[in-house]
Parts: C-alpha cells; sequence; structure tokens
C-alpha cells in the first residue's frame, strides 16, 4: 500500500489528495496543515472581508470530506523537517510520518515591510481566512486607511476601503498601479476606478515608516518624501515569502520557490511540489515560470497527483492562467505572464475599456482585459497553439477579434 503524505491543504493539496483517490483507492494519503479548518476558496475571502458574504458559501470541504475520502487529515499541525533519505515528514507533536511519495504545497506567507513599526495592530495582510476575518472586524470600525502594494493583491485592500467606507490613500512607488503589466492608458482606468470607490492613488510614494499611538495602534503612514498619511487601518500586500523553510537540508532545490519540472517533479526522487510556490517549466514558454493562480494552483496538484499515482511521467502541466477582478464598474482580467514579452501592442477603446498584449518570440505570452474580457478565449487558444501572431497585433485589436482574419500558419 503505498503511502502519500501532502504538506499544505490549500486548493493545490486538496486537488492532489481528491486526485490520488481516485487514481489509487487503496493508498493511504495523508494531508498536513497549520491551518485550524479545512480548505476554503481564497477567491471569495474578499468578499467576506469587504462585509458582503457570511462566512459560509466560503468554506468548501469540511472535515467529513476527508473523512467519506479516507483521507487523514492534521489540522494546527506544523511540519518541522523533511528527511529525503528516509523518506521521513516530521512535525512538532504527531512526530514522524513515513511517506513513499511527498506532495509540498505549503503556498507562502504575506511579506511584511521592513520598516519602523511595520508589526503594529492595525495593520493588517491578506491571505487566509484568519485574516479576512479581522480585516473585515476592523474596517467596519474604521475611518481613514493607507493601502501599500501596487499588484493584484494590493487592490483587494483597495475593495475593503471601498465596501467599508474607509478614506483611503493608495500609496504606489512608481507611476502607475501594476506598471509592470500596465502601461500608463491601461492604469488610468484603474486609478479612475479606485477614485469612484473613495481611493486615491498616490505615485512615487510607499512607506518609510509607521507612527503608533500610546497603545501601539497605527495612527500615519509616513512615505519618503516625508508626507504623513493619517491612517488607523493599513493594508500591506508587497508579496509572498514561501513556507519552505522546513526544507533545509532536504537538498530539494529552490530558486525563489521550489523548482519543479513539467510534471510537478522536483530535483529529489518521489517529491513533487505545487501551487504559489512553484518555479514550473512552462511548456508554452519554453522556461520556468511562475505564478499564483488559484485556477493553476488547482491543476497543478491535480497533475502532480496523476504523476504520483502512475510512477512514471505520465502527464505534464499545461495551463493558461487568468486573474480577474471584479471590485469597479467595469471588469478587469490578465491572463498568460503579461509582465513578460520582449513585444507588446495596446489599444484603448473607451474610458474603461482597454487591451495589451504581451509577445514573446512572435507568440502570445499573455496581456490584461478591461472592460471587455470576450476575447479572452481566443488569445488563450492562441497561446496553446503557439502560434506566431505578432505580426498580425492589429487583428488581435479589433474591438471584435476574428480568427478568421488571421493568416492561416503554414502561410506565415
Amino acid at each position: 500500500m503505498t503511502q502519500y503524505v501532502i504538506i499544505g491543504d490549500g486548493i493545490s493539496g486538496s486537488s492532489a489528495a481528491e486526485t490520488l483517490r481516485e487514481e489509487d483507492p487503496d493508498a493511504k494519503i495523508t494531508v498536513i496543515t497549520d491551518e485550524g479548518e479545512p480548505l476554503y476558496n481564497r477567491i471569495l475571502i474578499k468578499e467576506h472581508a469587504k462585509g458582503k458574504l457570511p462566512e459560509a458559501p466560503i468554506s468548501i470541504h469540511e472535515e467529513e470530506w476527508y473523512e467519506d475520502r479516507n483521507i487523514e487529515l492534521s489540522l494546527n499541525t506544523y511540519v518541522t523537517s523533511v528527511d529525503t533519505d528516509a523518506k521521513v515528514v516530521n512535525t512538532h507533536e504527531s512526530g514522524e510520518i513515513p511517506y513513499d511519495k511527498l506532495l509540498v504545497a505549503t503556498g507562502g506567507t504575506p511579506t511584511q515591510l521592513p520598516v519602523e513599526n511595520s508589526d503594529a495592530d492595525g495593520i493588517h495582510h491578506f491571505w487566509t481566512f484568519q485574516d479576512a476575518r479581522g480585516i473585515r472586524e476592523h474596517a467596519e470600525r474604521s475611518d481613514t486607511g493607507v493601502i501599500v502594494g501596487a499588484g493584484l493583491l494590493g487592490i483587494d485592500f483597495a475593495a475593503v476601503c471601498g465596501a467599508q467606507g474607509i478614506d483611503a490613500n493608495y500609496l504606489m512607488r512608481g507611476d502607475r498601479w501594476w506598471r509592470y503589466a500596465l502601461s500608463s492608458d491601461g492604469a488610468e482606468i484603474m486609478h479612475e476606478g479606485m477614485r469612484e470607490v473613495g481611493v486615491e492613488p498616490v505615485f512615487d510614494s510607499g512607506v518609510d515608516r509607521f507612527e503608533v499611538d500610546d497603545e501601539g495602534h497605527v495612527t500615519a503612514a509616513v512615505d519618503p518624501n516625508g508626507d504623513r498619511f493619517e491612517c488607523d487601518f493599513a493594508g500591506v500586500a508587497i508579496g509572498l515569502n514561501f513556507n519552505t523553510e522546513f526544507l533545509r537540508g532536504a537538498g530539494i532545490e529552490q530558486d525563489n520557490g521550489i523548482v519543479v519540472d513539467e510534471y510537478m517533479q522536483t530535483n529529489v526522487d518521489d517529491v513533487y511540489a505545487a501551487g504559489d510556490l512553484t518555479r514550473f517549466y512552462d511548456v508554452l514558454l519554453g522556461e520556468q515560470g511562475q505564478n499564483g493562480s488559484w485556477g493553476s494552483a488547482k491543476e497543478q496538484g491535480r497533475v502532480a497527483a496523476v504523476n504520483m499515482a502512475a510512477d512514471e511521467e505520465a502527464e505534464a502541466f499545461q495551463w493558461v492562467s487568468s486573474y480577474s477582478i471584479t471590485h469597479f464598474d467595469f471588469p478587469f482580467l490578465s491572463f498568460g505572464h503579461p509582465t513578460l514579452g520582449d513585444e507588446h501592442a495596446e489599444r484603448r477603446y473607451s474610458d474603461t475599456e482597454w487591451r495589451r498584449i504581451a509577445f514573446k518570440d512572435g507568440r502570445i505570452v499573455g496581456g490584461v482585459l478591461i472592460g471587455d474580457l470576450s476575447p479572452q478565449s481566443k488569445f488563450k487558444q492562441l497561446m496553446r497553439e503557439q502560434r506566431i501572431v505578432a505580426d498580425q497585433a492589429d487583428v488581435l485589436l479589433e474591438q471584435t477579434v476574428d480568427l478568421d482574419d488571421l493568416a492561416a500558419p503554414q502561410e506565415q
């Protein structure tokens, strides 16, 4: 009987557990998590923090879900080390857990700003369900706010402030939000969306230090220019530190995350990884990539499990990820790797509609759609086909994209 151990019960770990049970009905499967509750929807916790959703719809699996599938779930369990020679996982109180195949799906922990008073009361990070509960409770009684981190996670704080009536400043280091993927035209649409919910973007800013009162509660953020922004609520979203400390000495290759091939296999036999913390070989890019989307993490967990159960390289991970934002009056979607690429094509169609496509070696590698998301499936199809289309960007920027208007691949 094969013994599988999964460290982490996010969507990738849970997806792997479910797939392993389907692929290997007689196996022993153990899922270890340091959280105190089973899998929940990380996408919906932002709606809970905004005050829009109660807790009930956010939970995905109850403990009975694991029992029904004969999967052993260990909550509030901390892994201290992994011995890949002896094939055992060491935990803080359960002792040694042996494995034949191991999946690491521990995700990350929000990065704390390296500035004075960054751990003060009232400064929040947004990652777990417990974080969302604390944010909601605090936001409901706050008047002024500061947001730090001009990326996809930071904008969730802007939405919380808007929904909870907090007058907030969004402090950005550069001249626009998500400057690595958006030009000024696209970013300005997002800036207007923020302003409409009461959040003011502040450019060429950031945080030099936080000020606190006698009780240790945040009262203001001071930026590197010396400007002071009063706040009784602060949200920080500047990235993740991957939870891999317990792998020290295990011989597993890391490079800002755990390095895996297209089969989710690490450089150590019988050890796999999935989810946010992977630097995976992207078969569409032809190089290592990284992606933190929910759909990507779920698919990585499934693919890892298929390969673990098959005892061979059975299925490669091939996925075009996407990330959507629905906080404003217009929709937003990024797909693939929009920050990569050696050339770009973009067009603005209206005050709330804009499109940008990133190309590498003539092929689409990602993009951003604001206002009209309808072309996404066609762009993803071209990514999967790896067609060279950069020389036909005018067709891709038409308001209505018709792939029949593209030259046939053999004519290129």
